[in-house]
């Protein structure tokens, strides 16, 4: 992709998935910061820090964070899709005015299954967007060649 087929970050959204390894720490960091596994380290070292408000990480524990929003080191992982329901408002509150922005073009979603579904149908609701689904948390080969293509990388 050359430079003026890049996406502008407000045309592209990333949402993940939080994960069991953590930075432990005694105060609240960036959600950023925090997520030692999956893909949010990859997201930290490739991602341009312009683009880095782009994403979006789905916890189990406080719903749908912004990569600046303060948090600290907790345990609580999705188990039961009765937890990913019960879930889904506090995601979907925030999660819609992202997804209806008028400039939104390209949307990766990089969620398990339970992660995904406490997003609730809310992407049923979605202006057109491309949306690439990967179902793996981990799979930063299949987001790498996403984001290489938005020229993220």
């Amino acid at each position: 992709m050359t430079p003026t087929n890049r996406l502008e970050p407000e045309q592209g959204l990333i949402i993940v998935s939080c994960s069991r390894e953590k930075l432990v720490t005694t105060t609240p960091v960036p959600a950023l910061e925090l997520y030692q596994g999956a893909l949010v380290p990859h997201l930290r070292a490739h991602i341009a820090p312009a683009y880095r408000s782009r994403i979006r990480i789905v916890s189990a524990e406080h719903g749908l964070l912004h990569p600046e929003d303060q948090v600290g080191t907790y345990d609580h992982k999705l188990r039961t899709r009765g937890e990913a329901e019960a879930l889904q408002d506090r995601v979907t509150a925030r999660l819609a005015a992202d997804l209806r922005a008028p400039a939104l073009r390209h949307v990766l979603v990089v969620l398990e299954p339970l992660y995904l579904a406490a997003t609730g149908c809310l992407f049923d609701h979605v202006p057109p967007v491309e949306l690439t689904l990967l179902p793996d948390p981990s799979d930063w080969s299949g987001a790498s060649t996403v984001l290489s293509r938005w020229g993220w990388l």
